[in-house]
């Protein structure tokens, strides 16, 4: 019984440390660099050639999705950064987006663990698809 208690205390440590921890802003809203695709183990990255609306389309994607609030940045600053929690556990995802020099570039990535299970693809292709309309 002791063990069960241990390992259910340990569960509600874990949850409550992945929910309440804080954020380094500027850990991550940074530019995004990348000049081409880019599947990584914990995230992705797309870059489409765009006008500057496509950022506030983009904008209007992903603060529509459920669980996705703006950490940092604007439309009008030109680059907007995102976290996007999971339903059952509340992890944190990143997703950067940003538009300059006739580029949209897009990074999202993880913050726990060492796979996202292709989610943060996932959500890129959405917000790609609803530019492309």
């Amino acid at each position: 019984m002791y063990l069960i208690g241990t390992v259910v205390l340990l569960a509600i440590a874990a949850a409550a440390y992945v929910r309440l921890a804080p954020t380094d802003v500027a850990r991550w809203h940074q530019p995004v660099t990348a000049t081409q695709d880019k599947d990584l183990k914990g995230g992705a990255i797309r870059v489409v050639m765009s006008d500057s609306a496509a950022l506030v389309t983009a904008d209007r994607a992903m603060r529509a999705l459920p669980r996705t609030r703006v950490l940092a940045g604007s439309v009008d600053s030109g680059r907007i950064t995102y976290v996007t929690r999971s339903q059952l556990w509340g992890f944190p995802d990143y997703t950067t987006i940003e538009h300059a020099d006739g580029m949209l570039r897009l990074f999202g990535r993880l913050r726990f663990g060492s796979s996202d299970l292709g989610v943060n693809a996932a959500r890129l292709t959405h917000v790609l698809a609803a530019i492309e309309g």
